[in-house]
């Protein structure tokens, strides 16, 4: 009984942490720069997304000033247009705005104000559906992004907790 006991345990700490596993990363837009217009144009957007993996699950963190810069998230004609006519849910005008990515693919944000999005304040990411698959392939023949200065906070965090949490139940049941 106590050896049922002990897998039925065990068994409720697996699922635990595999769903834990499933709280992703908080990638900061722009690292120390934020959201706003950047002085690199669009390139700077573009040099920071390709040193990361983004998962579903994870959040992106734009972190803006209110009244100044905003985010929504738009399509990929709209991206490259900066047309705001038609956008993917509601702009987001109070920073710092948390966007969670829920599908995997590519996705494209913008800034509406002013000539912000021209000037080079847009987004565009490739998110896998699970940690270290390749992102669907899109039609521009862009490579998956690298996982190389991944946000690893959620990973290290989780793999701690895993591992003693472990410890302890298999130095409870033996």
């Amino acid at each position: 009984m106590a050896s049922l006991m002990s897998m039925a345990v065990i068994g409720v700490v697996m699922a635990a942490m595999m769903h834990y596993s499933a709280a992703q990363t908080a990638h900061e837009v722009g690292d120390t720069i934020g959201w706003t217009v950047p002085t690199g144009g669009a390139a700077t957007y573009s040099s920071w997304a390709s040193g990361r993996q983004f998962v579903v699950g994870d959040t992106l963190v734009f972190n803006f000033t209110t009244n100044n810069h905003d985010v929504v998230e738009v399509s990929k004609e709209s991206f490259d247009a900066c047309d705001f006519s038609s956008t993917i849910g509601n702009i987001i005008r109070t920073g710092p705005a948390n966007i969670s990515i829920t599908t995997a693919g590519n996705h494209y944000y913008v800034c509406t104000i002013g000539r912000h999005c021209a000037s080079g304040q847009k987004l565009e990411i490739s998110a896998s559906a699970t940690p270290g698959a390749s992102p669907p392939s899109s039609s521009t023949g862009s490579p998956p992004p690298s996982t190389q200065g991944r946000d690893s906070s959620s990973s290290t965090l989780f793999a701690s907790v895993f591992v003693s949490l472990m410890s302890l139940v298999v130095s409870f049941f033996l």
